[in-house]
């Protein structure tokens, strides 16, 4: 029998793709820049189905290339010729839910906004959120380490994460899939899975963190002239809230206006435009006091000068209208033509430095560029994207991507910043970190591959240099 025989054997025959229009979906990631092929996509059922088509592959030395949503940003998820996709789309049930123990059980193929519906339907949070949510998976997210909007007050998803079940390289399954809050008897293993890419393993399910849902929001768009205003501003909230700042995003007048030109639903709230916005969530699972301390911080903000205009929403459909505008600025981007982005990290003090120096920078490098520079200000990982200049050709514009990231990359590492915040590294920035990371960092990465997968048939030529 051939292997992609067997591999029906195992899956169904009607959960192995090998034609080419139904392989064309896995093929190709969410910006377009990266384009694969592969032998087959394997859609395994069950764990035990993921780790028997993981044997198979091994025994055959095939390349294996796991797959959540393909909703990533750094094509992580795109084959090699010759390699086998697993995707984990029918991995999808929630096996578990506790609201005592404050816990959920997921498979690895659950659509993020399921596993948010399910923590609300037990008067809980799962507060990890992203533009992807409908469609991206927590296999992926797991995989990616993902931030989203929510990581100044619950973390990113490794913080989320209680245990893991794992298929290994060679076909094992590691089941970690523990609900303890404290677990010191050796190594954290599942912390080595999370971030990785699946470049160790496949993830195929995992206990996750919930919290007590929130009964107060409160959220304002406030303008401001200036990025260091927005840094001041951010702080006073947390101290004057008890720390119950869940976002905090930046937006420059040119995304707000990109919003208002592309994106239906997005407006201005104010009477005139403003060089900068910021948009700051509370939330809490007590009612009553954020408003109090948002105005109180506000008004003080508008005294001094720190802000010059502010707007509260009143309502749940004014909330909504205020984070369109944050979330419309990467769709508008889309819409306005090439953008060459960057997704990077420095301490919070430090982002209007960062957008400072790395502005200038560009804009000596490639006169008429348009820096759009937004993002999660209350953790430090702002989205520097350039848009084209005005009447460029796009092609022309992207032709400069890697010119225009050593650029921008040098001063984030000048700032002992991170090149990648919360997208990966996949195989768009493996060259860069291998320019960028220390020699230890790279040689300790490497060990660990070599170790788990000595054969390196997980997820090849992705992450580690």
């Amino acid at each position: 029998m051939s292997i992609t025989e067997r591999l029906a054997a195992i899956v169904g025959a009607g959960n192995l793709l090998t034609e080419a229009a139904d392989l064309a979906p896995y093929l190709s990631e969410e910006r377009g820049l990266f384009h694969g092929a592969a032998l087959a996509v394997a859609r395994p059922g069950s764990t035990a189905e993921v780790a028997a088509v993981v044997r198979l592959l091994a025994a055959e030395g095939v390349a294996v290339v796991p797959q959540g949503g393909n909703t990533g940003l750094c094509g992580g998820g795109v084959p090699a010729a010759g390699a086998v996709v697993v995707s984990t789309e029918r991995l999808n049930r929630i096996r578990d839910v506790d609201a005592i123990d404050f816990t959920l059980t997921a498979e690895a193929g659950c659509v993020l906004a399921t596993v948010q519906e399910a923590a609300a339907g037990a008067g809980c949070l799962f507060p990890l959120s992203l533009g992807a949510e409908g469609s991206c998976r927590i296999g992926g997210n797991l995989s990616t380490n993902a931030g989203g909007v929510n990581v100044l007050r619950y973390g990113n998803t490794r913080d989320l994460v209680l245990g893991l079940e794992v298929v290994l390289p060679d076909g094992r399954v590691w089941n970690g899939l523990k609900r303890l809050r404290k677990d010191n008897a050796g190594y954290d293993l599942k912390q080595l899975f999370i971030g990785a890419e699946g470049t160790l393993g496949i993830v195929t399910a995992c206990v996750l963190k919930l919290f007590p849902r929130p009964q107060e929001v409160q959220t304002a768009l406030v303008a401001i002239a200036e990025p260091e205003a927005a840094v001041v501003i951010l702080a006073r909230t947390r101290r004057a809230s008890g720390d119950a700042v869940t976002a905090c995003e930046l937006v420059p007048r040119i995304g707000l206006e990109l919003g208002l030109k592309h994106v239906p639903g997005v407006r201005d709230p104010f009477a005139r435009p403003h060089p900068w916005y910021l948009l700051v969530e509370l939330s809490s699972s007590r009612p009553g006091g954020l408003r109090e301390a948002l105005e109180g911080v506000l008004a003080e903000a508008l005294d001094e000068g720190l802000a010059i205009d502010a707007v509260l929403a009143e309502s749940g459909e004014q909330r909504k209208s205020l984070w369109r505008i944050r979330e419309g600025v990467p769709e508008a981007q889309k819409k306005e033509g090439g953008s060459i982005k960057h997704d990077v990290a420095v301490a919070v003090s430090r982002v209007p430095e960062l957008i400072a120096r790395a502005t200038a920078a560009v804009e000596a490098a490639l006169p008429g560029v348009r820096v759009v520079a937004f993002g999660h200000l209350g953790d430090g990982n702002i989205h520097f994207n350039l848009t084209q200049p005005h009447g460029a050709d796009k092609q022309t514009f992207l032709a400069e991507w890697e010119r225009l990231n050593r650029v921008v990359h040098d001063i984030v590492v000048a700032m002992e910043g991170s090149i990648s915040a919360e997208h990966g590294i996949g195989r768009l920035k493996r060259g860069e970190l291998a320019h960028y990371k220390d020699a230890v960092d790279i040689d300790l990465m490497r060990r660990i591959k070599t170790a788990l997968d000595p054969r390196g048939l997980m997820n090849p030529g992705k992450v580690v240099p």
